[in-house]
């Protein structure tokens, strides 16, 4: 499209680098940030869930001398918690808050109006929100979502599809109707989480021969979720995370030892990614 500046920004996880690989070391913040930045990262997500605030505060001065944004992920537990986070992200200048809503009404029904206060909070405050498809949150059942999305056309999803085949148990070859199922998602969703899962586990190796159906069905996913994002929007920043969680989310030997190296991964997630969006960039 001409004239378009488009930008697409990667982030990886304070949370998957606690530790990094299989080693088990954690690395103090400063050598963290300095490792995130020289992969040619532009930012790191800040993990409310996983660490905390005071944890927020601490790695933030090593992120800004490494010229990294930080992007905070929310878990709120109740309503009105979110707001002191929007102000938290607002000061740290994060581009938006990705919502893990842990205010879980049983029905679609009771999660309207959580929906629509969250959003009305992020309206007042000047501080954009997504909320994450995720389990164990509003986010946790496709089909659900799929009901908040038609009943609130403001609301605007993180995509992390790796739940919902996990929630879904989808099978391979994907059906028709699964696949425009998670098209909505795709369609509605204005960043992107890179993680491959299968119906049975949530974090796979990329590298092992039985998982690289997976693996293309991810790719696939995230080529379409770019298109979308690009065909929505002709300026601005698309943000994709490269999150991939330590034990357990990933799988381990019987001595406790992970048998990836996810940083590793993380790095050849990104490279996918991008040389998706350059052959997009091309059209």
């Amino acid at each position: 499209m001409s004239g378009a500046t488009r930008h697409l920004k990667f982030y990886n996880s304070l949370w998957a680098m606690m530790p990094h690989d299989q080693s088990g070391v954690i690395l103090p913040f400063d050598q963290i940030c300095e490792m995130v930045a020289s992969a040619g990262y532009d930012g790191m997500a800040i993990d409310l869930g996983a660490g905390d605030v005071e944890q927020a505060h601490a790695v933030r001065p090593h992120m800004e001398r490494c010229g990294l944004t930080p992007l905070i992920v929310a878990f709120p537990k109740t309503i009105d918690s979110l707001h002191d986070t929007l102000l938290m992200a607002k000061d740290f200048n994060a581009p938006f808050v990705d919502v893990i809503g842990q205010v879980m009404p049983l029905s679609v029904e009771g999660m309207i109006p959580v929906v629509r206060r969250w959003i009305e909070m992020s309206e007042k405050l000047g501080m954009p929100i997504q909320f994450e498809t995720h389990r164990n949150c509003i986010t946790n059942d496709l089909y659900a979502t799929l009901c908040l999305l038609d009943a609130v056309p403001e609301m605007r999803l993180c995509a992390d599809l790796s739940h919902f085949v996990v929630d879904r148990e989808f099978k391979l070859p994907l059906a028709k109707r699964d696949a425009a199922l998670v098209q909505r998602v795709v369609d509605r969703s204005d960043s992107f989480q890179g993680r491959v899962a299968s119906r049975q586990q949530i974090q796979l190796q990329l590298d092992f021969p039985q998982h690289q159906k997976w693996v293309e069905l991810f790719k696939e996913w995230w080529r379409d979720g770019l298109v979308s994002w690009r065909d929505r929007n002709a300026n601005g920043d698309c943000t994709f995370l490269c999150e991939l969680g330590p034990p357990e989310y990933a799988m381990t030997d019987s001595h406790g030892r992970e048998m990836s190296n996810r940083w590793e991964e993380a790095l050849k997630i990104k490279s996918w990614v991008s040389d998706i969006w350059t052959d997009l960039e091309r059209f």
